[in-house]
């Protein structure tokens, strides 16, 4: 695990929000909301938002968005966020504005975290920040990025990439689970998750998870897992058995198993694991209880067995999980 920049600031952290020509609207205003949302338990703000940029900027959805801050906030600023850019030339045909290169790279040098949200990634390739490192973004550009970029070793299935100091993600919705991935890293779960829900967004996705899940046949009303993944979330605790969870959805288990993978991506069993790290992260985050009790309250059964999936989700311990993120809740 990285050290949490934000974490260790009193004041509140400075994420500037880069808008360049070719904006898309809705990327720009996910890091803005998320990390406005992310607020201490006395609602004071972990995170100072400002949207920057070289001038007047034209958004792909036809208007114009007029920055409060110029490019001198990059030189300030812990995180700098560039949003989907469209029609413009890192993404057509690998060129950027020598201003906007330089800036984004001083930041980096400086130590900034440096986070691109869909196209954007081209933004970070165009100027040299992303050769010889993994990297997401939009399975739709798939092919025009490997052809003007083929020095990153992008990965085009996953839903967003932490690679340490610089954050990629892809299209739309998994900017707001890279922002929230983000806030998670810095101030723990439990802000994470009030971020969440002042958003009224899913708390959390792994970044792994597929971008594209397919639904041959869309379920109809009140026939699909929704039901039953809540019912399980409330006995996580217990040992719950595919067949169990089945019979609560009422279906076989190979219609329950398919189904759930067209909704989820995940297999049942996976996604029940999933659900018992993040707990087990969770209490160890807000509460003193033992390992072993911990694991036995997410549903792992041994303190072994929380080491071991907690190793396999993030390279971590127990105890070095709760060190790092225990001060920050």
């Amino acid at each position: 695990m990285r050290k949490n920049q934000a974490m260790a600031q009193p004041q509140p952290h400075v994420v500037a929000v880069l808008a360049l020509d070719g904006v898309v609207a809705f990327d720009l205003g996910t890091p803005v909301q998320v990390f406005w949302s992310a607020r201490r338990a006395d609602h004071e703000p972990l995170y100072d938002v400002r949207v920057c940029g070289p001038g007047p900027v034209r958004s792909s959805a036809g208007f114009t968005v007029v920055p409060d801050h110029g490019l001198e906030t990059l030189r300030i600023a812990g995180t700098v966020v560039v949003p989907g850019v469209h029609g413009v030339g890192p993404i057509l045909d690998g060129t950027i504005d020598p201003e906007i290169r330089d800036a984004l790279r001083d930041a980096a040098e400086r130590g900034a975290r440096i986070v691109s949200i869909c196209t954007s990634a081209s933004v970070l390739a165009a100027a040299g920040l992303l050769d010889g490192r993994p990297a997401a973004s939009h399975w739709a550009y798939e092919r025009i990025l490997r052809r003007l970029y083929p020095g990153v070793g992008w990965d085009f299935d996953v839903l967003f990439m932490d690679d340490g100091d610089v954050l990629t993600s892809a299209g739309v919705g998994a900017g707001i689970d890279l922002c929230l991935h983000i806030v998670r890293a810095d101030h723990g779960s439990e802000v994470a998750n009030r971020a969440a829900r002042r958003c009224v967004v899913p708390p959390w996705r792994d970044g792994g998870q597929a971008q594209f899940i397919e639904r041959p046949v869309p379920p109809s009303a009140g026939s699909g897992t929704e039901a039953t993944r809540a019912w399980v979330l409330e006995r996580l605790a217990e040992p719950l058995s595919l067949e169990e969870m089945a019979g609560h959805a009422r279906m076989s288990v190979r219609t329950f198993t398919r189904r759930f993978r067209d909704e989820t991506g995940l297999s049942p069993r996976q996604w029940l694991l999933r659900q018992r790290v993040e707990q087990a992260r969770l209490l160890l985050e807000s509460t003193d209880l033992a390992v072993e009790v911990v694991a036995r309250r997410a549903g792992l059964g041994s303190a072994t067995a929380l080491r071991q999936h907690l190793h396999a989700t993030i390279g971590v311990a127990p105890a070095a999980y709760r060190r790092t993120f225990r001060h920050g809740s």
